[in-house]
């Protein structure tokens, strides 16, 4: 029986003898109707007008991974087998595609590598629809959009659940945890399928692909990205061109409006500019979501009653940006705007440079580092001093103490989804509690469980391990007293530090605090602002706007910086038409 019969029945895999498996709801492959969905007769009769109908013989590849800007197929008669390439080279089928179901996941709304191949099962008629064709289908028939979004939405989640299409990782708990929690974590957060290999916990497996590849143990992390195609403890920038995730820009290209960072207010531009037909670039230097991207779970955003992990949020808004044309390039870091020519010119890292009638900038803010504490540096980088905590970070946790640094929403959701993994976990605080910084709900929540201990007028007061941090020691700084615990995990959520440091040649104004000022007036007699008044998130340079945490003033919510990411698109527009 072929893997794809299986995945569609999977029933049909066990012998008759053996009990019938538990479906697993949070698998996108348990739910076929949605995930695999047929469109109806009528659909397919509109669908069709948007591309052509071919005859294509069996074992013809429709595309292949690697390929970039793949077309849409919509079967008519016959199958289109999916499948990625098995450790001995040859293709191994993991979904079949029958009539009037359509083959695509999420690459196809940008230009990345696609992770796996398709070709014909058998003899048979699709549909074929180029990417402009798609986005005008999508446009145009928005029953027909509604039920393809879902269903690619759904067929990436299995493909990093079942590490389909996936990239290999091979790491280490006990050697280079940092750079290879940082790969992890990169991969994770741009939703990409990994396959991780602990060399202590998987050490066979692991130890074969290193040997394979001639890798030893002190070369760790590993990627092996494709055959032949394997690098040693790379940057987020090798990895992201090495597998087809950094997009190239046409140098030439000015956009209407660059949004430079990808976080809530980032993206709600994005989706807002691109909706009403501006051409937008976004331009992050990680991945999509930010700070609150990281966030386990955030249940006080309006229309989600029961929460939605940071991730989960920014990663469906990105899918509804580049729906409506945005590009979004990753890993991509502004390293300088040249604020004194139109367009505006934004320096980028690798020396490249994307031009820009607008500029919205929404590049957040970071949390603070441990200042006096001797030996911090040592820790950071994953090495026990973490900046967020999502599963894989949660995973290090497991059976141990684990201690959370700060007082506001994010340390408390930190401190709440933690507490399912460690032995305890403890909040240090160095006020008086939590109330007057932190969301009633949490507050609630940290004081009814017995596994958080909240140490109020508490800081850090010294860090001890070997590689790694082993314990770590706080005092009361009221009474002086100290307590050393075996915390090998620290999450350091202080305050906020702007992201800012970019526009020091542009002459943007900032507060005292290097937050960005918005909406003063400019100065008296300048000809750069024509004798207008700037808009309510305008700089002090026309045409350049800050949105969400990096605005001096702002709320630090995500539904705030997502109205504010909303609302400048309106001022984006007017600038544009010389207003």
């Amino acid at each position: 029986m072929s893997a794809a019969e299986t995945l569609m029945n999977p029933a049909a895999a066990a012998p008759a003898e053996a009990a019938v498996p538990v479906a697993n709801p949070s698998d996108p492959y348990e739910r076929q109707a949605q995930t695999f969905p047929r469109l109806t007769d009528e659909q397919v009769a509109r669908a069709k007008a948007f591309g052509r109908v071919e005859e294509l013989p069996k074992g013809t590849v429709l595309f292949s991974r690697g390929d970039r800007t793949v077309d849409f197929f919509l079967l008519l008669e016959g199958d289109v087998e999916i499948y990625e390439d098995g450790p001995d080279g040859e293709p191994n089928v993991f979904t079949v595609h029958g009539k009037h179901q359509f083959t695509g996941e999420l690459d196809l709304f940008n230009d990345r590598d696609i992770l796996v191949g398709g070709r014909m099962g058998s003899d048979g008629r699709v549909v074929r629809m180029s990417r402009p064709q798609f986005r005008r289908l999508l446009t145009a028939e928005p029953d027909i959009a509604e039920t393809i979004m879902r269903a690619f939405i759904l067929r990436r989640v299995g493909l990093m659940q079942h590490a389909q299409g996936a990239v290999t990782l091979v790491a280490s708990r006990s050697h280079a945890v940092g750079d290879g929690l940082r790969v992890q974590r990169f991969l994770s957060r741009n939703g990409y399928p990994l396959r991780v290999l602990d060399l202590e916990h998987d050490g066979a497996a692991a130890r074969a692909v290193l040997d394979a590849n001639g890798y030893g143990a002190d070369d760790l992390p590993v990627v092996v990205c494709g055959p032949g195609r394997v690098l040693r403890n790379p940057t987020n920038a090798q990895l992201a061109s090495c597998l087809g995730i950094m997009e190239s820009i046409e140098p030439d290209a000015v956009f209407d409006v660059a949004v430079v960072g990808a976080g809530p207010s980032g993206l709600a531009s994005a989706v807002y500019a691109a909706s009403e037909g501006l051409s937008t670039l976004v331009l992050e230097s990680e991945a999509p979501g930010g700070q609150a991207g990281t966030s386990s779970k955030i249940e006080n955003y309006l229309g989600f009653p029961t929460g939605i992990s940071g991730q989960a949020l920014a990663g469906r808004a990105q899918v509804q940006a580049q729906k409506f044309g945005a590009r979004i390039a990753v890993p991509r870091t502004v390293a300088r705007l040249d604020c004194d020519r139109r367009p505006y010119a934004l320096h980028l890292d690798d020396g490249s440079q994307v031009h820009a009638k607008a500029v919205v900038i929404a590049t957040g803010a970071r949390y603070r580092r441990l200042g006096q504490v001797e030996n911090a540096d040592r820790f950071e980088g994953g090495n026990g001093i973490h900046y967020a905590a999502t599963a894989i970070e949660a995973g290090l946790c497991e059976r141990e103490e684990a201690a959370v640094v700060g007082g506001g929403n994010s340390a408390g959701q930190a401190a709440v989804y933690l507490s399912r993994f460690a032995s305890h976990v403890h909040i240090l605080v160095r006020g008086e509690g939590l109330a007057a910084s932190m969301s009633d709900y949490l507050v609630s929540r940290i004081e009814a469980s017995d596994r958080i201990t909240l140490h109020t007028h508490t800081e850090v007061a010294a860090l001890a391990g070997e590689r790694h941090l082993e314990r770590v020691t706080w005092r009361n700084r009221r009474t002086g007293a100290e307590e050393t615990r075996p915390v090998s995990n620290l999450f350091l959520m202080l305050g906020a530090v702007p992201n800012t440091d970019w526009l020091k040649d542009c002459g943007v104004a900032l507060d005292d605090k290097g937050f960005i000022r918005v909406g003063g007036a400019g100065e008296e007699g300048d000809p750069r602002w024509e004798g207008r008044a700037p808009h309510l998130l305008e700089t002090s340079r026309p045409g350049i706007f800050a949105v969400g945490d990096v605005r001096a003033g702002s709320v630090k919510r995500v539904a705030s910086s997502v109205g504010e990411g909303s609302v400048v698109v309106s001022s984006v527009h007017q600038v544009l038409a010389g207003g």
